[in-house]
């Protein structure tokens, strides 16, 4: 049996709604708004001068809490995600009456019902009928939620709006100067340390990120009242096609969502839209070490041919990168005390500021580039710009990092555990980058969960080079997710094909977790390093680790 075809992107946006994606408004508010069109004005921060947004929309509506009369009730579908699950407490915070269902409980969900939210396990038409005998004024779906859904099909089925993340994305962002931060890795701590930042430097912004931020007082959202509004903005299911952002940041392109896109040039065709969505005088940030990235937009060759300008009429375009043709690039990068990297900025040829950052890495000094280009897009004056640099080098030292982005899980003895999402090759070779930076001499010592068959089948020969940086790799079966394994793969595969270091295969995670403690216990103050990457439930095998070793050890 062949394996599955990947969906293209090409026919986005029918496609891939498969239910109503549009906003659709009741009887009463069409009526209204057929009589007049709405104009909504959101004043610039006081601490970034930026020029007003004014909208104007018709047939549509544009939701603000400030203006809102009545509290509208709105049901998130898969709300345990990581994207939902910020929507929906930025929400609750907005004033919503927010309700949510999932099929397992998660941190997520016990964060949204201690702010208000009534969250259900499992999916059921009585989770919309469960509050003062009324109905929601619209639901929310998870990419992940299949159109049949119960829920879907009763909300269609007595007229409540049915909206898909993206075009939910889209309806709440319209009033604001929207920064969406996409691309295939790194747009989670790029936009958890731009809105971060932005924060501490006194924007009164409002955010949505689609990771767990430990220094964010609600850990994935920031709700403000200013004018802007940070973005993480995912390409997954074509998402960021229902935004139109003001400024948007590319990190880089390449093929992750093997499942979604048929190869990488399906990937720059949906990128390719997403800059086409931004906002006639706006700016484009992208990564000019990114071959993908600056495919997308033209380019003017020099007469030398040694470098070439990227250009785009409806636009500004800023680059950043390791290379000294971007207009942001760093020199003299170096580790420095604090286990992370400090680094020389140059803008244009011209030495601005010295950086430090307690993340390591190199991938984050891109990250941090990308931040400070967005923000230096922010300024309408360069002079002010220039006068905040110091505020700036300040946030960007005591930012420290994401969950589950070279996340320290703890230390005994000589034992030292971290865990990382890292899911694709790119990623894992990344991290595992960041990790000799930090440790360059201990024995670093890599369990690897894949995730999805389709993923593996497609990127063996690319994770099979992605280890060099490790001294031995354990590689477990494969985390399923939403597939079933067509394409006949196991993790043994990738295990027998693991170029470099010593490679062996563990199926279980209790295994694993086994086979760590007893090797580890024998000389407990050996220098290790425990390295968990996966996307799946690895994520619970470093502290579990952690636990166990205590009580043997301890």
């Amino acid at each position: 049996m062949e394996p599955p075809a990947v969906k293209s992107p090409l026919n986005y946006p029918a496609k891939c709604f498969s239910y109503s994606p549009a906003i659709t408004l009741t009887s009463r508010r069409q009526m209204l708004l057929r009589r007049r069109k709405l104009n909504y004005v959101r004043t610039a921060s006081l601490a970034l001068k930026f020029p007003p947004v004014i909208k104007e929309c018709e047939n549509c509506e544009v939701i603000d809490a400030r203006v809102r009369k009545r509290k509208e009730w709105i049901h998130f579908v898969g709300v345990g995600g990581c994207g939902l699950s910020a929507l929906a407490m930025l929400a609750v915070k907005q004033g919503y009456v927010v309700s949510g269902s999932d099929i397992m409980w998660n941190n997520a969900m016990g964060a949204l019902r201690e702010a208000g939210a009534r969250v259900y396990i499992g999916h059921s038409e009585l989770n919309l009928r469960k509050h003062n005998d009324s109905m929601p004024d619209a639901l929310v779906v998870s990419s992940a939620i299949c159109g049949d859904n119960v829920e879907i099909l009763y909300a269609e089925s007595v007229g409540i709006p049915v909206y898909k993340r993206g075009a939910w994305l889209g309806r709440i962002t319209e009033s604001y100067n929207l920064i969406a931060v996409g691309g295939s890795h790194g747009k989670s701590t790029t936009s958890s340390m731009l809105a971060y930042v932005l924060h501490a430097m006194g924007n009164d912004l409002t955010a949505v990120i689609g990771a767990w931020v430990p220094q964010l007082a609600e850990r994935n959202i920031i709700c403000g009242t200013g004018g802007n509004f940070v973005l993480e903005a995912d390409e997954y299911d074509c998402c960021f096609l229902g935004v139109t952002p003001q400024i948007a940041v590319v990190t880089n392109i390449d093929w992750e969502h093997v499942d979604i896109f048929q190869d990488v040039e399906a990937v720059k065709t949906i990128f390719q839209k997403f800059i086409g969505q931004i906002k006639v005088g706006g700016h484009l940030i992208l990564c000019g070490d990114s071959l993908g990235a600056c495919s997308l937009v033209n380019k003017m060759g020099s007469d030398s041919g040694a470098s070439s300008v990227l250009r785009n009429d409806a636009f500004q375009i800023s680059t950043y990168g390791i290379s000294s043709c971007n207009d942001w690039h760093p020199l003299s990068i170096s580790p420095n005390s604090c286990g992370g990297t400090d680094y020389k900025l140059f803008h244009k040829g011209h030495h601005i500021a010295d950086i430090s950052l307690q993340i390591p890495g190199v991938h984050n000094v891109l990250n941090s580039l990308a931040v400070i280009a967005t923000i230096h897009a922010l300024f309408a004056d360069q002079k002010k710009f220039l006068s905040s640099m110091a505020s700036l080098q300040l946030h960007l030292q005591k930012f420290e990092g994401v969950s589950r982005r070279f996340e320290k899980i703890g230390i005994v003895r000589g034992c030292h555990i971290y865990d990382d999402y890292a899911h694709h090759p790119t990623e894992i070779q990344a991290v595992l980058q960041a990790a000799r930076q930090r440790f360059p001499f201990q024995e670093l010592i890599v369990v690897f969960q894949p995730h999805t068959y389709s993923r593996l089948a497609a990127l063996k020969d690319d994770f099979a080079t992605a280890f060099t940086n490790a001294n031995r790799v354990m590689i477990t079966e494969i985390y399923a997710a939403r597939e079933r394994n067509l394409w006949k793969i196991s993790g043994s595969d990738l295990a027998m094909s693991v170029v470099g270091p010593p490679s062996e295969f563990i199926p279980s995670l209790i295994q694993v977790l086994e086979m760590l403690v007893d090797q580890i216990s024998k000389d407990p103050d050996h220098e290790t390093v425990i390295l968990t990457l996966g996307a799946g439930d690895i994520t619970a095998v470093g502290h579990k680790l952690l636990l166990d070793l205590q009580q043997r050890l301890l």
